[in-house]
C-alpha cells in the first residue's frame, strides 16, 4: 500500500467511526403486524362477534403469555370497494419477538379455544364467509430522541 492509500484508509476509517460514534435522533422501538380485513356485506356484527368471543380470549392469552404487548381493533372508511374496513393491529416487543413465535402462541390459542390444530384450521376457512384478510404489513415504531 503506498502512502495515499494508506491516508485515505486511515480517513475512511476516522469518518466511519465518527459516524457510529454519534447518536441517532431516534431509536426502535415496538413491533405491530398491522391485517387489512375486508368485512362482507351483511356480515360486520357477525365478524365483530366472532372478535369478541373467539379473537379476544386468545389475545388477551398471547398476552398473558408473553408473546404479544397488545392488540387493537379499527375500524376504517373505504375509498373503494376492495380497500379494508377494519384493521387488526398487534404489537409485539421487538423484531426478535418473531423468533419461535408459532411455537409459543399455537399452543396457547389451541387450549383457549380447546381445539385441535385441524379444527382450528377449519374455523380459520369458515370465518371466510365473514371477511377476507387483504394483506398484513410488518411496521415498527420509531421513537424520536427527547
Amino acid at each position: 500500500m503506498n502512502k495515499l492509500q494508506k491516508g485515505f484508509a486511515v480517513l475512511l476509517l476516522t469518518v466511519s467511526g465518527v459516524v457510529c460514534a454519534q447518536e441517532l435522533p431516534y431509536s426502535e422501538g415496538p413491533v405491530s403486524v398491522v391485517t387489512r380485513v375486508k368485512v362482507m356485506d351483511g356480515q360486520f356484527d357477525n365478524y365483530m362477534s366472532y372478535l369478541q368471543k373467539s379473537y379476544r380470549p386468545v389475545m388477551e392469552a398471547q398476552k398473558k403469555a408473553g408473546n404479544i404487548i397488545s392488540y387493537s381493533i379499527y375500524d376504517a372508511s373505504p375509498q373503494g370497494p376492495s380497500d379494508a374496513d377494519l384493521y387488526l393491529v398487534v404489537r409485539y416487543a421487538n423484531m426478535a419477538s418473531f423468533d419461535g413465535l408459532r411455537q409459543r402462541s399455537e399452543p396457547v390459542a389451541l387450549k383457549v379455544n380447546n381445539q385441535t390444530r385441524e379444527q382450528a384450521n377449519e374455523a380459520t376457512a369458515s370465518r371466510a364467509k365473514m371477511r377476507e384478510i387483504l394483506g398484513s404489513e410488518v411496521v415498527r415504531e420509531l421513537v424520536l430522541s427527547p
